[in-house]
């Protein structure tokens, strides 16, 4: 096997939102709302306990009302916002505005962060020329916070699923991604963090390596491996 090209995950793979109170924080001075260190421990502590943070939990606590649509967030930029401003809505907020502020400043590159060896990895995929494409089950346009991070040279396409209205583990998504890129199945590696939709890139016939879903901090370098995969098949 010749690795001639790679797919990423984003959220939880290459980058990672910020932390629940950076989240809030930052809402509430957009907005110029004020609140004692009471309430606003109240209010961030109930966001975090649900998983509010779009990209944040794995395992958000999902309530019955919003199965449906959760099922299919990521289909639509409607469904991700109905999804994500319905999950924030089970915590009371000083004022209901909040919600839909707290799922905008979700999609600002100021919200995300690279992992320590993102760069690194993705700069050493292109001095090896290996393709690289970003596929993500998301609602909205990422390649701003690629742009702003510096990272947008080093990818040369992006699925996205809303785009396409397709969710990941189909594995139409994958196949979208390798025509983009023009390397077959069995010449790719997927890499991403969650197994079960990462995973669905085997069914084509890709190669799967998973990372951790963690803080970025507490993950400094799962990420390189891929290149000793990529240098392994090679050799």
């Amino acid at each position: 096997m010749t690795i001639k090209g790679v797919l990423f995950d984003f959220s939880g793979t290459l980058l990672r939102i910020e932390g629940t109170d950076s989240w809030l924080r930052a809402v509430l001075d957009e907005t110029g709302t004020t609140l004692d260190e009471a309430e606003f421990r109240r209010c961030a502590d109930e966001l975090d306990y649900v998983g509010a943070i779009p990209g944040g939990s794995p395992t958000p606590r999902v309530p019955e009302h919003l199965g449906a649509v959760w099922a299919v967030r990521d289909e639509s930029m409607e469904n991700h916002r109905a999804a994500y401003t319905g999950l924030s809505g089970v915590v009371t907020l000083p004022s209901q505005d909040l919600h839909g502020a707290l799922y905008d400043r979700h999609m600002t590159p100021a919200a995300w962060g690279p992992y320590p060896d993102t760069e690194q990895v993705l700069r050493g995929l292109r001095e090896r020329g290996i393709r690289v494409g970003v596929v993500s089950n998301i609602g909205w346009d990422l390649r701003p916070v690629f742009r702003e991070h510096g990272l947008d040279p080093y990818i040369d396409a992006y699925v996205l699923s809303f785009e396409h209205g397709i969710q990941k583990p189909d594995p139409r998504l994958f196949a979208v991604a390798l025509e983009r890129l023009g390397v077959a199945p069995q010449d790719a590696l997927m890499v991403g963090d969650d197994r079960r939709a990462d995973g669905g890139a085997a069914e084509l016939g890709c190669a799967v390596h998973f990372v951790d879903h963690l803080p970025a901090a507490e993950r400094p370098g799962q990420l390189l491996p891929v290149l000793a995969l990529v240098d392994g098949a090679a050799g």
